[in-house]
Parts: structure tokens; C-alpha cells; sequence
């Protein structure tokens, strides 16, 4: 069987953001959680330019069921999945998974297949019609994660989440991202 994530054994437990329920969440995970702009330009503020993305996982794939769902794609076709590690010198920050399909990256009119070692927030914040449709949050727990995800972030307690359905001129994207210990001290 071929892998959908090097993040995850299992796809996490999403639930649906509703207004209101911000009061359920740890206060420094509200912070992240409703920042409104790009995650990476938050990271940049407060650490500088030593904010680096590795790669992880990098491919076309097809996505997890609640994703199929979200995208709004058959459950047979692929999107491209990446997956990267946001650190400081090397200490880890902030895991993210992203999944955009083949229509998304045609009219985006700029290269979202071939990112490399660039943040994914730098591109799409840039789009003037970038548009957030909805919002998930997850509690995941260590199991989730694979054990290479568990080392590569050392992962060793429950992590919050968020999973933010966009769309770039009418076309959906899905971007997850995990909040790790050392961000949420800031």
C-alpha cells in the first residue's frame, strides 16, 4: 500500500469550527489558531529569517476521506500532498499538510506544484483573492503520528490543530497545521 502522509498512521479526528467555541481551546492555542494571516509571516516576526521549511513528503496522492470530502473530490483522485516541518535551527515549530488539487494549481497561475524549500503561506497570502471558506480543529494524539512524524517534531504529548479550507478564484485548497510545543510559549 502506498502512503497518503509521512505525518500520520491514521487521518486525525477533525471538528468543525463553530462560532463561539474559541473558549473550549487553551489560550495559546487560540492565538495561533484564529491568526488570521499567514502562520509563516507570524513565525518570521518574532524569530527573524532563521525560519526554515523542510520537506517531508512531497507527492501526488490521494487525500484522506474528510479531505476527499472538504476538496469536494472523488475519492480516487489524487491532489498533490505536501507535507513540511517549520524550525529554527533546526528546533521544531509548526508540522504543516497540504492538499491541492490538480484545478487549484492550473489557476493559480503560479507555480504551487513546485514550492521547494519555500513556505506555502509566502505565495498564497499574496493572492488577492485568496479566500478562508471554513475551519477545523483537532486534538491529535501521539499514536496518530507516525513514529518518524513523532521523531522529526518530537512529538511526545496530545497536538493541537488546524485545518483551513481555501480557495484561490473559486478553486479549494487544504492546509493543516500543528501547533507544536515551542510556538505556543510565544
Amino acid at each position: 500500500m502506498t502512503s497518503k502522509s509521512f505525518l500520520f498512521i491514521r487521518e486525525p479526528v477533525w471538528h468543525g469550527h463553530r462560532r463561539g467555541s474559541q473558549h473550549h481551546l487553551p489560550e495559546n492555542v487560540q492565538s495561533w489558531t484564529y491568526e488570521a494571516g499567514s502562520l509563516t509571516r507570524r513565525l518570521r516576526d518574532y524569530y527573524g529569517n532563521t525560519i526554515a521549511v523542510s520537506i517531508l513528503f512531497h507527492q501526488w496522492r490521494t487525500p484522506f476521506l474528510s479531505e476527499c470530502r472538504q476538496l469536494q473530490l472523488p475519492l480516487h483522485r489524487y491532489g498533490l500532498t505536501r507535507e513540511v516541518i517549520l524550525h529554527k535551527n533546526g528546533k521544531p515549530l509548526l508540522l504543516a499538510r497540504t492538499i491541492i488539487p490538480e484545478e487549484t494549481i492550473k489557476v493559480a497561475h503560479r507555480n504551487l506544484s513546485d514550492l521547494g524549500n519555500r513556505p506555502l503561506g509566502e505565495v498564497i497570502f499574496s493572492y488577492p483573492d485568496l479566500e478562508r471558506i471554513t475551519m477545523d480543529l483537532a486534538l491529535i494524539a501521539p499514536a496518530t503520528w507516525t513514529s518518524q512524524a513523532q521523531r522529526k517534531a518530537n512529538i511526545d504529548q496530545p497536538t493541537w490543530g488546524r485545518r483551513t479550507l481555501y480557495a484561490i478564484r473559486e478553486r479549494p485548497m487544504l492546509v493543516s497545521e500543528f501547533f507544536l510545543p515551542e510556538i505556543l510559549t510565544h
